[in-house]
């Protein structure tokens, strides 16, 4: 309660509540210059073991982080929070963030074109308000944090996917697929299978999470994306935490 007050006090507008009761919070960070060239929302899911025994559940939105640059920003988070088990995370991890923002800008990275991006994205979908939503099949792929580069994974056997009864609510159609995995190739190989078919390529919502334990570390590799419904990813995986899925 006395950090979420602290950061609430420490930025302002740019600190928002999504769901107190799930304590669900996002921030809006970017590089600090007059006119922000970077800019990107770090929303977190704070566990009832956080921060004694669990991490936060952290996800990266931005519409020009992806590939290599989220894997890199990704594990810089996982470093601090190694570092500093046990200990209050979230402003180390907004500022290691506003860090990265800021050596982009002085550096010759080109600027994100975000007009571009939302332009190629109404061409191909046609739905204004979809801006983020990329249902092309890699895509929405690319977002999973891998731990290891393409380069260095492996292929594995696809698992086996379980895919649940359609239900139709408000009309308004929601189906479940189901794949144990054991390494985030494994759930990357998923989401392409289950993107090959049209229907779920082109869903509204596409979200995903997983939840695997590292027996060796004794900690778990986990991650969740949204796809545009807001905290939806999130509050997936903090359901399979609950009931202790791994």
């Amino acid at each position: 309660i006395d950090e979420i007050e602290a950061l609430s006090s420490i930025y302002g507008e740019d600190w928002c509540v999504v769901d107190e009761d799930e304590k669900i919070y996002c921030i809006k960070i970017n590089d600090c210059l007059d006119q922000p060239k970077w800019t990107l929302c770090l929303q977190v899911i704070l566990p009832p073991g956080y921060p004694a025994a669990e991490p936060p559940i952290y996800q990266l939105n931005a519409p020009w982080l992806r590939g290599q640059d989220y894997v890199e920003l990704a594990n810089s988070l996982e470093e601090i929070y190694v570092q500093n088990l046990g200990e209050s995370i979230l402003y180390l991890w907004v500022e290691k963030i506003r860090e990265v923002l800021i050596e982009k800008a002085q550096s010759s990275d080109p600027e994100p074109d975000i007009k571009k991006i939302s332009e190629e994205v109404d061409e191909d979908d046609g739905d204004d308000f979809l801006l983020d939503l990329q249902p092309v099949q890699e895509d929405p792929i690319k977002i999973v944090n891998y731990i290891t580069s393409e380069s260095q994974e492996v292929d594995e056997e696809l698992p086996s996917i379980h895919h649940g009864n359609p239900i139709t609510d408000r009309r308004s159609t929601f189906q479940a697929h189901l794949a144990p995995v054991v390494t985030p190739r494994q759930v990357k190989r998923v989401l392409e299978k289950l993107y090959e078919n049209k229907k779920i390529a082109s869903a509204t919502h596409n979200i995903y999470a997983y939840r695997i334990y590292c027996e060796d570390k004794q900690t778990f590799l986990q991650d969740c994306e949204d796809d545009g419904e807001t905290a939806a990813g999130g509050r997936l995986l903090h359901l399979m935490q609950v009931i202790e899925i791994n």
